[in-house]
């Protein structure tokens, strides 16, 4: 049942539209070739793969009974093939196996009268490893500047804004707001994030296509160098007009901070970290160990405690 909601999930939001949603297609046959690969690129063998198909009665509903599944293992090759006449309009998968993460991506399927090969579909799915997730400070934030115009501190370890403004200690990311209204409806909000110690910075990370089904969005490991000291979001809006912007929901971010750097300007000690999404709706985790650059977090290992409901984060 959790395999079936869960590819039934992700077809809706990788497709926008349902498993169940009634399509206009005919009966026809489709076929799938999955091949797995490890992040070495080599294929693996044994791993579980799950495709969940539509099936009568055409509901909008998105109740499992309307779908059904096909599951087996892959071969010697990597490959797992499927096959079934429906009228599905998307086909969902799902790969586990022991000692990886999950992988779960989704194909929509079009009429074969416009492209056959719409509906012979060969692709290749990740599976990543499980390597060392450990405890970490990691928090969901959906929240906004409580002061503009000035630098407000984050402290990553309370889980907080700094005093006045919270409970926080340590800033280790400042965020500056600055936002100016203009007649007719115009306006334009500048937002900098910015780090208040030498060495700490942040940069920008992106997740292969291939790779963006896996529970693991990350690499393993932050990178030791590349971080800037600054980041400037910006959103400029004019009626009638699209806004303009370079926010974007599926960026990620690596970042370092409680940096230590010795004369000759050498990091001597620092603690690194990642972020899904961006500001000021995003996903944090910091590594705890100085120096240890593992991104890999234990979801059953948060070190910030008492979180909401709505603060608490369960992807790797």
């Amino acid at each position: 049942m959790k395999t079936i909601l869960a590819l039934i999930t992700i077809v809706s939001l990788s497709t926008g539209c349902s498993l169940g949603q009634p399509t206009n297609l005919p009966i026809k046959p489709w076929t799938a070739a999955v091949k797995i690969i490890g992040e070495d690129g080599q294929p693996v063998s044994n791993a579980d793969v799950s495709l969940a198909y539509t099936k009568p009665p055409y509901s909008f509903s998105d109740n499992p009974k309307y779908h059904g599944i096909i599951s087996g293992a892959t071969d010697s090759n990597g490959v797992f093939s499927a096959t079934h006449d429906d009228r599905s309009g998307s086909l969902g998968f799902s790969v586990n196996k022991q000692g990886y993460y999950t992988t779960r991506n989704a194909y929509r399927l079009r009429d074969p009268e416009e492209n056959a090969n719409d509906r012979n579909i060969s692709i290749t799915l990740p599976l990543k490893k499980i390597g060392q997730p450990i405890g970490m400070y990691a928090k969901r934030l959906n929240t906004h500047v409580p002061d503009l115009d000035k630098p407000v501190g984050f402290d990553l370890m309370i889980g907080d804004w700094v005093a006045p403004y919270g409970t926080g200690i340590n800033a280790d990311i400042n965020f500056t707001g600055h936002f100016d209204k203009r007649d007719g409806g115009e306006s334009d909000f500048t937002l900098t994030v910015s780090f208040p110690k030498p060495g700490d910075g942040i940069q920008e990370f992106t997740v292969p296509d291939a790779e963006k089904g896996s529970e693991l969005r990350s690499p393993h490991e932050a990178p030791t160098d590349g971080y800037k000291s600054e980041w400037v979001q910006f959103d400029n809006r004019k009626p009638k007009t699209p806004t303009k912007t370079n926010k974007d929901a599926t960026r990620n971010y690596f970042f370092r901070v409680r940096t230590v750097l010795d004369h000759q300007g050498n990091v001597v000690s620092t603690h690194y970290g990642k972020i899904y999404g961006d500001f000021m709706r995003f996903d944090y985790y910091l590594n705890p160990t100085s120096n240890s650059r593992n991104i890999e977090f234990d979801s059953k290992k948060n070190l910030l405690i008492g979180l909401k409901f709505d603060e608490a984060v369960a992807a790797p």
